[in-house]
């Protein structure tokens, strides 16, 4: 029989979060190297059937729709209850999920509530020798160190946003099926969501940012770069300093102590490119970067790299952007 890869995906009020079809691709890469099966659940009240449904059209071998109306709003509680039982009676091998707010709450206590090793924030997973192994950046990405795990499993790990791409999932028409959700006692009640927190974007679920350093110079010029993304439809983004300074809200900000995003296209506008912007940014799947500095460390990744004014091109760029839009 062979082993199952499980992936637990998130979904908020009946939308899949885009970040768990990357999960899925990973897990469908490493699927190659083992020959493992990999099937998806998705937990959760009685919103299920379009996050699971969007599953479904994956190549994994099933779908698993647990739930049960007190896993809505979500707890700690009672996801770690529900996928304790679920987990124990489907027995993975290894155990996927997206690196989320929300799984870095519940996840650590499910592992561990198993008896099992987590894995968090990862950026890759190889089978090799007969061994798992995962790949972690340490300090600040400057270094990646390889993880392997003792034991027979089940195994935990969660991906970084950007470590697979959504759009190289496998496509397919699995099968769902319904399961009840065993919950016990749930000790934690949420309250209503904070309202900063409903006005913050999540930028993880952008297709198009817009993103902002110190070349812009000053408070008022940031609507040079807003214009930008209002034209290509994107959201405005930022790296650290601009954040620090207050010209845009921390909600905002791209790097290692902020989001980290991979859209369709990047567009780092006065960016240099230190390192600890450059891990948050680097998945995104075409990067364009505009700066003065010829040398700027940020055109070593970039797809496209624009050495001029920024004043003068991102204008000139919008201008053309509405034109193409007619």
């Amino acid at each position: 029989m062979a082993e199952t890869i499980l992936v637990i995906a998130e979904q908020r009020e009946g939308k899949l979060n885009r970040v768990s079809l990357e999960t899925v691709a990973g897990a469908q890469a490493l699927a190659k190297q083992t020959g493992w099966t990999v099937e998806a659940a998705v937990v959760g009240g009685e919103s299920l059937a379009a996050p699971a449904a969007e599953l479904a059209k994956t190549a994994v071998a099933k779908v698993y729709a647990v739930e049960d109306a007190s896993l809505e709003p979500y707890t700690p509680d009672g996801f770690v209850t529900a996928l304790k039982a679920f987990i124990e009676s489907r027995r993975p091998k290894l155990v996927l999920l997206p690196h989320t707010y929300q799984v870095r709450d519940f996840a650590p206590k499910l592992a561990a509530t198993l008896g099992a090793a987590l894995v968090s924030d990862a950026v890759g997973c190889r089978y090799e020798g007969g061994k798992l192994i995962f790949t972690r950046q340490m300090f600040q990405g400057k270094y990646a160190a390889d993880i392997s795990v003792a034991g027979d499993g089940p195994c935990f790990a969660s991906f970084q946003s950007g470590a697979y791409r959504a759009d190289q999932v496998a496509a397919g028409d699995a099968p769902v099926e319904k399961v009840s959700a065993t919950t016990g006692e749930i000790r934690t009640r949420p309250e209503a969501p904070f309202k900063e927190v409903q006005q913050a974007v999540d930028l993880s679920q952008a297709g198009i940012i817009v993103s902002v350093g110190r070349g812009i110079k000053e408070l008022k010029n940031i609507e040079i770069a807003q214009a930008l993304a209002d034209a290509l439809g994107g959201e405005l983004a930022a790296s650290r300093p601009i954040c620090d300074a207050g010209w845009l809200p921390m909600a905002r900000q791209v790097g290692s102590s902020g989001q980290t995003v991979s859209p369709k296209l990047y567009l780092a506008i006065g960016i240099s490119g230190a390192i600890q912007h450059v891990v948050g940014m680097k998945g995104s799947r075409n990067i364009i970067a505009i700066n003065k500095d010829a040398e700027a460390p940020i055109f070593e990744i970039a797809d496209v790299a624009v050495v001029g004014n920024l004043f003068d091109i991102v204008p000139a760029l919008t201008e053309e952007v509405k034109k193409a839009k007619g």
